[in-house]
């Protein structure tokens, strides 16, 4: 039996405490980015309206940047992060100044 069919039979173990893979740095990286984006994203719907929209969507779209694997996983992260911060910084500066609006119908 080659080692792809026995990793495909190993499937189910996936998320649980026997999948060895799901301790790297790496799967521990892509579990807290899935916590942050989870957090931006409650961020930006608390203010969000039909003026902010736009930069809300452009952050929201930043992770689909943050492909590869290994080292270069990370520089993708590393560059995206600052991106990240930086339009954040400016949608909060908008948001704070912005008078009450209503919100996008989702």
């Amino acid at each position: 039996m080659s080692a792809f069919k026995i990793l495909a039979r190993l499937k189910s173990l996936r998320g649980t405490a026997f999948d060895v893979f799901g301790y790297t740095a790496e799967r521990r990286m892509e579990r807290r980015l899935i916590d942050d984006y989870e957090a931006t994203v409650d961020e930006l719907l608390q203010r969000l309206d039909s003026q902010h929209l736009p930069l809300a969507v452009q952050i929201a779209e930043l992770p689909q940047g943050m492909r590869g694997f290994g080292h270069v996983k990370e520089r993708n992260v590393e560059s995206v992060t600052r991106e990240q911060a930086r339009l954040l910084d400016q949608y909060r500066a908008m948001t704070a100044h912005a008078p009450a609006a209503l919100a996008v119908a989702a």
